[in-house]
């Protein structure tokens, strides 16, 4: 299962981020944006392992490329499974 997003940052996130760089720290313009594009890439592989009639997926990964100057994709990806509940046994 896979989960993509392309995302570019905004004119003003790119300053915002580059002004944040000046004091030092946590870049919280660009922490905001990564959790939000990692989130986004895991909901969609769920959706896609749901469509297939997943219920679980396992051994998930995520990977980052830059495309060009500001525009990145990131990947979440693993395997779909169907999980059953352990019947006990008498």
């Amino acid at each position: 299962m896979r989960g993509i997003v392309v995302r570019s940052r905004s004119v003003f996130g790119s300053i915002g981020g580059a002004l944040q760089t000046l004091v030092g720290g946590d870049i919280t313009l660009f922490t905001s944006l990564c959790e939000r594009t990692r989130k986004d890439a895991f909901d969609r592989m769920c959706a896609h392992a749901k469509e297939l009639g997943a219920n679980a997926v396992i051994g998930i990964r995520y990977d980052a490329v830059a495309i060009s100057a500001g525009v990145s994709e990131v990947i979440c990806y693993g395997t779909a499974v169907v999980m059953e509940e352990e019947v006990p046994s008498k």
